[in-house]
């Protein structure tokens, strides 16, 4: 069985939002591509907890 290959999105964001996104994951010690899987990860955690 062959592992599926990682999926690309592309994201348009405005250059303030980007700027505080950077911040926010310079500060939780991670790259801007893992912060954003990161908060999407928990914000598909807390719809499967509260639809559950």
């Amino acid at each position: 069985m062959t592992k599926e290959k990682d999926k690309h999105l592309g994201l348009r964001i405005d250059s303030e939002t980007h700027d505080k996104l950077k911040e926010l994951a310079e500060y939780d010690g991670r790259s801007i591509n893992g912060e954003v899987l990161y908060l999407i990860r928990q914000a598909i955690k807390k719809y499967e907890q509260e639809t559950k």
